[in-house]
């Protein structure tokens, strides 16, 4: 088995410094911080997503990794989701072409649907096409990376008659996942392009994704494609003790959570829910060891190479921010690989 990956997702949410709320500029500072220390950490990937509502400053995502780019080293350079339905696939080749030339070769993308659909209305797309938008774009893009010249016609843009874009992406282009929340049909997807698989488990127990993993390696071979990588994305935070971890997360995210529940109509957040979540389910929260455990158990059921923690959440301190890069660097990572290593995984 390849070196099991740990890595950092953030949504640019604006952190807290003492009772002082940073500002949206601050916090883009902060983040370029964060992922410098990742780097020293030893982490392998810091990745942003991409959101357009207030709080969240990862609008324009590849603009943010070529900053950071000049300030590491070694680090992946990747994104934790990156809305293609309303992006264009030429405009994001371009912006990542460019980002893998100047940081040497460490860029990656996440691509997805959206579960937040701020972007649909706010560059002129229609939800109904929801669907289509992307699977034409996926297409387009899955050529351009693959393809030196390419023609190209569908309903999304305009066609591309032998196109060669520049700056050119390394040979086979840049590594790039499918992000998926749960749809079976997205599996089959990223199996039939022939791309690695995100899972984006937010709540309940993450092994109810066996059965897309299973899904997932199956279509593979179908599509006479070779075993690809599979990693997971969930929420967390680490901290010196299981009870400040426990804590500090349930102040920040139970006031998140609460709004996200009126805004979309699930379950509203209580105690015994969260303390649920925190046992058997997708946050991990807690001591180095507690969340080293929870990520080797999950990665040996459901089979993963790569686990990214989306680590900031609405107004979490910055010190909170840094302590869990911290760890899970320098104490989580080692640990899980050396669990893996004594009971490893399938992959």
């Amino acid at each position: 088995m390849t070196t099991f990956q740990l890595g950092l997702n953030s949504f640019g949410e604006v952190a807290t410094d003492g009772d002082r709320v940073l500002s949206d500029a601050e916090t883009l500072r902060l983040l370029v911080e964060e992922a410098r220390l990742a780097e020293s950490a030893g982490l392998d990937v810091f990745s942003v997503g991409e959101h357009y509502r207030a709080g969240h400053n990862d609008s324009a995502t590849p603009v943010l990794l070529a900053a950071i780019a000049t300030a590491t080293e070694r680090i992946g350079l990747g994104t934790s989701v990156t809305v293609l339905s309303t992006n264009d696939p030429v405009r994001l080749y371009h912006e990542f072409s460019t980002l893998d030339a100047v940081s040497g070769g460490r860029a990656q993308l996440v691509l997805g649907r959206a579960s937040a659909t701020e972007s649909f209305p706010l560059f002129g797309y229609d939800l109904a096409d929801y669907e289509q938008l992307f699977e034409e774009k996926l297409d387009l893009f899955v050529r351009l990376l693959r393809q030196d010249a390419v023609t190209w016609s569908g309903t999304v843009r305009a066609p591309l008659v032998e196109q060669v874009l520049h700056p050119r992406m390394r040979p086979g282009g840049i590594p790039t996942w499918i992000g998926v929340g749960g749809s079976p049909n997205s599996v089959v997807r990223a199996a039939r392009h022939g791309l690695p698989l995100m899972l984006a488990v937010i709540g309940g127990r993450p092994q109810r994704f066996a059965g897309h993993v299973e899904l997932y390696q199956r279509a593979l071979a179908q599509f006479g494609h070779a075993t690809l990588p599979v990693g997971q994305h969930s929420l967390g935070l680490v901290a010196d003790t299981d009870e400040e971890a426990t804590e500090t997360w349930w102040r920040y995210w139970q006031p998140v959570v609460a709004a996200l529940a009126r805004e979309r109509g699930f379950y509203a957040p209580t105690r015994e829910r969260y303390e649920a979540e925190l046992e058997h389910g997708a946050l991990f929260v807690g001591s180095p060891e507690t969340v080293a455990r929870k990520i080797a158990a999950t990665a040996r059921d459901l089979r993963l190479n790569r686990f990214d923690l989306k680590y900031d959440v609405m107004h979490l301190p910055r010190e909170a921010r840094a302590r869990t890069v911290e760890l899970l660097g320098r104490e989580v990572a080692p640990r899980v690989r050396e669990l893996l290593t004594m009971e490893p995984s399938h992959v």
